[in-house]
């Protein structure tokens, strides 16, 4: 029964490949509205993930005379970064147009336009309409997307490798050592394509009636990609009239002038009267820090109250590294003992970040708060929407909305404790969505419960590298594009090893199960990753659902060079449920052992458990070993998952398995 292939054959990908177009010229769609939760049918994903304010309606679900592209997996391709995998291409003077499935007063549309010749953006008109009347224009942008390249990436599509001396998969070479030197067509790795614009459409509109988005005759944008358009009624802006109103300080609504000095003054004096900071309705311009401390702000609410920034180049680099500064919300450094009893809600921060620099300090909320919280904003083109450094405790992030950064939307960085992340919804990051990174310092004791992640650009929907007695509970992670996937437990970037205890419960996962640009094969939906420490600690994997793997669902894997140092060992998968994977339920890459009791599987594309170990191929076995709790039921084509013969460690390697594109989730 054993199978060892190790071609070095690239995996078949055709059934996932993108560009896929269909429909034409003639209208299609239309029949009613179709709400959607990551692009599925909302009963399949009850209880997981953000309860959020408004409706998502797919575009390819809409009324169009445009083109309907994907679906498509294959990095780097429109429809691979498109919600679902599906979006629509419009032409000059086409249109795609959504009914109301509620009441509501504004939208979010999530597009993308190409970028200039030689990089920077562009700018596009769009008109609105509503039952065909009260045309608005919109102006769309490519100034925030875009990325070309090798990590860090570059705004440049004409540039050259960044990074000449790192192995490429596309020649299976390290170029500065290849003779002749290889070429390769520009532009190399396009990705980052979309962005999302908030339109308010002036009153409220009824269930039914219908938005149309069309694409004027003189678009200098030869194709506008509409992937989806999100409808809600804002409702009223909260006031606070007991308050220190930084309109009086001196800050300005309109934001022709730089409201920071006024700010900072409505904080010194809200903290010497024991007031709460308020900020009306406008848009306030701030190109730096707001440091924060002991202080309460409260916004009119994200749609009202916006503090909007420029990116500013610093005349020289400051001691952490950053070479810029732009708008955020600060605590003070944890070396300075970090920032106490800080309360942000109820506004918008949309920063100017268009390159990813990695010291740089341009991140929406950022430093260490204690025992603080942060609630209801809206945050949109920074590097991070919130990063912080800890050490520090007891903080509560809940009913954000993170969107379109260049790097991760949330991430505690060191040392952090305590904390909660919850009812968050994180629409694409160009890193993870959501990360716990326990460099130097371990974090403990946190919650991401109750999240949203959708299309994370690189990396994944969930990471957790190291780190003591967290959890990760009834999220929702969809679309991970590539080199990660939906959640990831990592023993690397210098993380501290696991310890204690992780609880990753009741999440669901959708289409996820990416393709791993540097090792050329597929990932698990959830992959374990023993990089730099054995993973070891107590992990149970419980209640959680993976829907739609391109590949496999369950991944445990150690990097080539340290195979033979580094093992993972009790990690408890039970009461699961896959539904569809491209190859395999478990794909076994590294020593170790795990158990498994009640994992139900259907629709499985290759064997059931996909079993190299550390590659050594024994007499005795694989290295890694799977231990049958009783009730795991179902398979493929393969017959049952979890065989007997699989057990518990019979060599069932295929390097990278034919893939088989499973049906689309339906009701278990």
């Amino acid at each position: 029964m054993a199978v060892a292939s190790l071609t070095a054959a690239a995996v078949g990908l055709s059934v996932l490949a993108g560009g896929t177009a269909s429909a034409g010229p003639a209208a299609v769609g239309g029949a009613g509205p179709v709400v959607t939760r990551a692009a599925l049918d909302p009963a399949l994903v009850a209880g997981r993930g953000a309860s959020v304010g408004f409706a998502e309606q797919e575009a390819e679900n809409a009324a169009t005379n445009g083109t309907v592209i994907g679906p498509g997996r294959t990095a780097y391709t429109l429809p691979a970064e498109a919600s679902g995998r599906r979006a629509v291409s419009l032409a000059p003077g086409q249109y795609v147009e959504f009914t109301l499935p509620a009441a509501a007063d504004a939208i979010t549309v999530r597009y993308s336009i190409p970028d200039a010749p030689g990089g920077g953006g562009i700018t596009a008109p769009l008109d609105v309409t509503v039952n065909g009347k009260n045309r608005t224009t919109a102006t769309l942008t490519s100034r925030y997307s875009w990325l070309y390249n090798q990590y860090p990436f570059s705004n440049d599509p004409n540039a050259g490798l960044l990074h000449p001396d790192y192995w490429v998969t596309e020649c299976a070479c390290v170029p500065a050592a290849t003779t002749p030197a290889p070429q390769f067509a520009t532009p190399f790795r396009p990705n980052h394509f979309y962005d999302e614009q908030r339109l308010t459409l002036g009153r409220k509109y009824r269930a039914g009636d219908k938005v149309r988005l069309t694409v004027p005759a003189g678009s200098k944008a030869s194709a506008t990609t509409i992937d989806l358009l999100d409808s809600q009624l804002v409702g009223a802006p909260h006031v606070a009239v007991v308050a220190a109103n930084v309109l009086a300080f001196g800050a300005d609504p309109s934001g022709r002038r730089d409201s920071a000095d006024a700010i900072d003054r409505a904080i010194a004096f809200a903290q010497r009267t024991h007031l709460k900071v308020y900020i009306p309705p406008g848009t306030y311009q701030v190109n730096r820090h707001i440091v924060v401390d002991n202080v309460t702000i409260e916004g009119a609410g994200s749609w009202y109250t916006i503090i909007k920034g420029h990116q500013v180049t610093l005349a020289t680099p400051l001691p952490d590294g950053s070479v810029h500064t732009g708008v955020g919300f600060y605590g003070k450094d944890a070396a300075a003992g970090g920032s106490n009893n800080v309360h942000l809600s109820g506004f918008a921060v949309e920063g100017d970040v268009r390159d990813r620099v990695d010291t740089d300090q341009v991140n929406g909320i950022g430093g260490a708060l204690n025992n603080s919280t942060i609630d209801g904003l809206y945050l949109h083109h920074t590097k991070v929407g919130l990063w912080f450094d800890g050490p520090m405790t007891n903080l509560r992030i809940t009913n954000n909305v993170i969107t379109d950064q260049i790097a991760d939307g949330l991430n505690f960085h060191t040392g952090v404790t305590h904390s909660l992340v919850s009812n968050n919804f994180v629409r694409n990051s160009g890193d993870d969505g959501l990360a716990m990174w326990s460099e130097k310092t371990g974090n403990a004791g946190n919650t991401f419960d109750h999240n949203t992640v959708q299309t994370p650009v690189l990396a994944n929907g969930i990471a957790i590298y190291g780190g003591t007695d967290n959890t990760v509970s009834n999220n929702l992670i969809a679309d991970p594009i590539r080199e990660g996937s939906a959640i990831q437990v990592g023993s690397r970037f210098g993380s501290e090893a696991f310890t204690g205890h992780l609880w990753i419960t009741d999440n669901t996962t959708v289409r996820a199960g990416t393709y791993e640009l540097n090792w050329n094969i597929g990932l698990g939906a959830i992959w374990f990753f023993a990089l730099e420490k054995n993973i070891d600690a107590d992990i149970r994997v419980t209640g959680d659902h993976f829907l739609d793997n391109t590949y496999n669902a369950i991944m445990l894997v150690s990097d080539w060079p340290v195979k033979d140092l580094y093992s993972i060992t009790n990690v408890h998968f039970k009461d699961i449920r896959v539904d569809g994977t491209g190859t395999s339920v478990v794909s076994g890459r590294a020593a170790g052992s795990s158990s498994f009791e009640n994992v139900d599987a259907r629709n499985v594309g290759a064997v059931g458990v996909n079993n190299c170990g550390s590659f050594h191929f024994t007499p005795a076995g694989s290295e890694f070993a799977l231990t049958d709790l009783g009730g795991n039921d179902g398979g493929g084509t393969t017959g049952p998952w979890l065989a007997p013969w699989e057990l518990p460690n019979t060599i069932t390697c295929d390097d990278r398995p034919a893939v088989v594109a499973p049906p689309a989730p339906s009701a278990w």
